[in-house]
């Protein structure tokens, strides 16, 4: 992120614009929005400019700009439409201390102006650092459709409220209230007038009032293997609406970024092999969590039903006398297996697919090799870096062709995935040899489709 989006104050503060033609109209319809006194200079300003000065709406300076003209502006505007003019007139006022913007010149502005979707006092600002002007468009077209007019009535009303709704308790409370109140009641209530929504405010600030606090709740939701757009809607809601998340170690930090902003994130990383939060301790604070009151989401990667330790987090709320429900995602081993153009299932080949993991509370899982070691079987392998040659060595001893193909996903479905294709003969060297420092799920039965099918998921993603 090159510009950091803030939104300034600017009731009562001064804003430059040099330039008098159709650059500096477009910049100032947009100001003209805000409180601020505007200056504008140019000895040939445009006639619509002049009708702003006549009805009061900035001020004229009719010649070039000077030194100091820009004293405590707080922003300015090169509008000039000349390269060399605008240079001048930046450099004045850098000199006077205003934060400079160039119009149509990203590379020479010290701030930008985003595309906006007016609805005062909501106002939402869209930008792309002058990557893509067109999209930041299209995506202010699809904003002013989704967002109705009156939302601004509702927010100006909502804030001279505010004070009225300071009688409620911090937290998830309040918080509710005003989730009613936009999305619920006050969108109804204004329907039939503005006139209708305070008298619908004090009723509904009545009815929260007089509730009892919500208890709280547990949503054990899966996250997915790491591509965000890969969450479900409602695991999406979950974590709009979470007041604690607690998530695992392989959570992606895209994800993270979902969860509502003032929701506590505590991180109850596990590693295989390496330092980790007890069981217990995981527990305990979900627990403690939820009977605070907390809406609370247990984030784990995939699918908190495969082999995430759901069942002792669901004891300890049964235990406890809390409510929960489980969200589940979509799990490694359906991402690596279309990441290589490939099904788990195939008529003629395997009617059935196992789930494994590589390594359990005792080390080294076993299992029955002998069923896994015919041929045609398939099988996905979690956690199973560290256990390949324990892996690869019981297979083989069981009677596994060591020409079966296995192919290892790194960070699946994660813009830094990486493929790498191989046999069981050469499974715990290629591992070894590739360096593997993210997750990794090892699909033993199956090659990618093709080499075709490879490239267009890794790209030029290679292995040492």
């Amino acid at each position: 992120m090159q510009h950091f989006p803030i939104f300034v104050a600017l009731a009562g503060r001064r804003v430059v614009l040099s330039g008098g033609g159709d650059a500096a109209i477009a910049k100032l319809r947009l100001l003209l929005k805000t409180e601020a006194n505007l200056t504008v200079i140019t000895p040939a300003p445009a006639k619509e400019i002049e009708a702003w000065e006549a009805d009061g709406k900035l001020r004229i300076i009719r010649r070039a700009m000077e030194p100091g003209d820009a004293t405590c502006a707080v922003l300015f505007y090169a509008a000039d439409e000349d390269e060399a003019e605008d240079a001048r007139t930046v450099a004045l006022a850098r000199a006077d201390g205003a934060l400079t913007n160039t119009v149509d010149n990203l590379q020479d502005s010290q701030f930008i102006t985003p595309a906006i979707v007016d609805r005062d006092p909501v106002t939402v600002a869209i930008g792309t650092e002058g990557a893509a002007p067109v999209l930041a468009r299209a995506i202010k077209a699809d904003l002013e459709e989704r967002l109705p007019t009156q939302l601004g009535a509702l927010a100006r009303i909502g804030k001279a409220f505010r004070k009225m709704a300071d009688a409620l308790p911090m937290g998830r409370k309040r918080r509710d209230f005003w989730a009613d109140y936009y999305f619920n009641q006050g969108t109804r209530a204004i329907a039939e007038g503005e006139d209708a929504v305070r008298p619908a405010l004090e009723t509904l600030l009545e009815q929260h009032l007089n509730t009892q606090d919500k208890v709280g709740h547990v949503s054990f939701v899966g996250g997915g293997p790491g591509d965000p757009e890969l969450l479900t809607l409602k695991a999406r809601n979950a974590l709009d609406t979470a007041d604690v998340v607690i998530h695992d170690r392989l959570i992606s930090s895209e994800i993270l970024e979902l969860a509502r902003r003032e929701a506590i994130l505590i991180d109850a990383g596990k590693e295989g092999f390496g330092p980790s939060m007890k069981q217990e301790d995981i527990n305990a604070l979900i627990v403690k969590h939820a009977k605070a009151g907390a809406q609370v989401v247990r984030l784990k990667s995939g699918d908190p039903t495969v082999f995430g330790r759901l069942d002792e987090e669901l004891d300890a709320c049964n235990d406890a006398g809390i409510g929960w429900n489980i969200v589940p995602g979509i799990t490694a081993a359906s991402a690596s297996v279309a990441s290589i153009g490939q099904s788990l299932t195939r008529r003629g080949r395997n009617a059935s697919v196992r789930f494994l993991t590589g390594h359990d509370m005792k080390g080294f899982a076993d299992h029955d090799w002998k069923i896994l070691a015919r041929s045609g079987e398939v099988a996905a392998i979690y956690m199973g870096k560290k256990a390949a040659r324990f892996i690869q060595g019981r297979l083989i001893m069981h009677g596994a062709d060591p020409a079966t193909p296995v192919t290892i996903i790194e960070n699946a479905s994660r813009a830094d995935q990486r493929v790498l294709p191989t046999t069981l003969a050469n499974l715990a060297h290629d591992i070894a040899e590739a360096d593997l420092s993210g997750p990794a799920l090892t699909l033993y039965g199956l090659a990618p489709r093709s080499v075709d099918a490879v490239l267009s998921q890794i790209k030029t993603q290679e292995f040492a």
